[in-house]
Parts: C-alpha cells; structure tokens; sequence
C-alpha cells in the first residue's frame, strides 16, 4: 500500500481493506499524532465538498502534517485553461501527496498516471469514492461487529451515486445480499447488476422498501443529485421520490443502523436524528480516522 494511489475501492484487496479498518480504530483511540510532521498533503477540489475535504484536513492537521490546495476550481488556474495534466505534475513538485476531487469520470485515474506523489481519489464524477467506502465500511463493522452476510438496502440515486457504486463493489466481498430502491430513472447501471451476478451474490431491486425495511442490517440513502441532472425537469419529477421518517423504523432489526454519506436535502426527515439507528453524523466523524489510517498507510508512516 506505501506509495500507492487509491482510486477505486477495487486498487485493495479484501485483506488490505480490512488493514485499514484495523488502523483506522486505532486512530479513534489516539487521534492526535505528530507522525505527518514535514509532510505537505495537497488537497485539489475541483468540485464543491464540505465533508471530505474537511475531514481530510482535520486528519491531516490532527497528525501533524501541512495542508496545501483549493476548495474551488474557480480559484486554481483551470480557470485560466491548464490542463489537469499540467496541474497535477506542478502540485506534484509541492506536496507528498494529492487528494483530488473532479467531475470527470477517470480524472482520477488519470492523474495518478502524470503525478510524480500518490493520488487519492475523493470522487471522481458518478464513478467511485474510495475514502467515502472505507469510512462507510469502518461504520458498518463497528456497528455490526461483521463485515459478512448483510442486507444492505440501497436508496435513491443509484445511477449516478458514486457512494453507491463504491459500497457496492466493496460489500460484494463479504457475501452481502442487496436491495436497491430507487425510481426507474435512477436504477443501478446494469454493469453492476452484471458484476453482482458473476459473483453469484443476491440482489432485488425495489421502488419502495415499505415492506421490506424490516430485512434490513443497514440503510444507506442517498439524495438526489440535482448537479448529475442535465435535464431540471427530470430533477424535480425524481427529488422528493423517497423521505425516510421516524415511524417507518417501528419494526425494524434492534440492529439496523442508517447510514448517508451526506449531505442531506430532506431523504431523511429531522425526525430521525434522534433515533438511536440514525448512525449518519457518526460515521461523518468516523471519516476523519479513516482518512488518517489511508494517508498513514500510504505515507509508509504505519505498516
């Protein structure tokens, strides 16, 4: 993993997967280390992000180490017409690392293959979100205990969730049985229907999940995302197609936690935050450990 970029939750294996989770529980217990001390982290967001960037800054700066970076495209010479090639291989000269979030699928991959530091992907279009993940994944081990054989349901934008198509691939490892609830112009693409039926893993895909909700070990929804919409109109038939509320978790597992990768629009009423299942704020902070395990990892700081 030392000096290796990460941009597809597919670049680790199930055993490397699990080493991060390890570290990152270590980190939760001491968060406040100097072992990034000297080490520059350039953080490129060429999209708007609130969560991610945070939570990488504050991984960074609870270890020790310097931030670098913009928070906006608009503010970085792609403004002027750099190419992201030139970009990344100057970055490159001022940082051990980069940590790049762009609307274009495979930008990510793309970088990793000009930049002379690691790349870590914080998004990349509809495509994947590597990070999102594995702090996902330490989210649903910490509160399940296991990793195997869950139900996992799926809500909402699912064609163009990157958080989706990640958690997907990553879960598919440890025997997980999906339910995927979405309106029919949001589905899951086929090729990850595809994937699922090669590894011979269960799926169901649903418009509702009324019925079903009492299977579920875990939630995970998501919003609809107004800026994947090129058409407005199909934006605002899709927005408010689904909205969790307190009184639909009446009978379900003691277990069941809700998970969102944030943020939120109004797919889970205000009503549920209260609820001891309501897991989503929590695992926002469990991203700052995650975070710290990848970098240190990478960095060759922890083995």
């Amino acid at each position: 993993m030392e000096n290796k970029s990460l941009i597809s939750i597919n670049d680790y294996s199930k055993e490397e997967i699990l080493h991060v989770l390890d570290l990152a529980g270590e980190f939760e217990q001491n968060p406040t280390q100097t072992i990034l001390s000297g080490k520059v982290i350039a953080t490129l967001f060429f999209e708007p992000s609130t969560r991610t960037r945070l939570s990488f800054e504050s991984a960074v700066n609870r270890l020790g180490g310097k931030i670098i970076g913009f928070s906006d495209s608009a503010s970085s010479s792609a403004t002027k017409g750099e190419s992201l090639k030139d970009t990344i291989k100057t970055v490159s000269n001022y940082s051990d690392l980069i940590v790049m979030r762009h609307p274009l699928e495979g930008s990510a991959r793309y970088a990793s293959e000009v930049a002379m530091v690691p790349v870590v992907n914080a998004g990349d279009g509809a495509n994947q979100h590597p990070t999102q993940t594995l702090l996902d994944l330490y989210s649903i081990k910490k509160t399940q205990k296991t990793l195997e054989n869950l139900n996992i349901f799926i809500v909402g934008d699912l064609k163009y969730g990157r958080t989706v198509h990640s958690l997907l691939m990553a879960m598919a490892r440890f025997n997980a049985t999906f339910y995927f609830v979405s309106p029919k112009e949001l589905r899951i693409p086929q090729e990850y229907k595809l994937f699922l039926d090669q590894h011979g893993l269960k799926y169901y895909e649903m418009t509702d999940f009324k019925d079903t909700i009492s299977e579920a070990d875990i939630m995970y929804v998501t919003r609809v995302q107004k800026e994947r919409f090129s058409d407005p109109i199909e934006y605002e038939k899709t927005k408010n197609a689904y909205v969790l509320r307190n009184k639909m978790l009446e009978n379900t597992k003691s277990n069941l936690k809700i998970l969102h990768p944030l943020p939120r629009v109004n797919e889970i009423n205000t009503d549920v935050d209260d609820n001891e299942k309501a897991y989503y704020f929590t695992q926002a902070l469990n991203g700052v450990y995650t975070r710290q395990s990848i970098l240190s990892l990478i960095l060759g700081l922890k083995n």
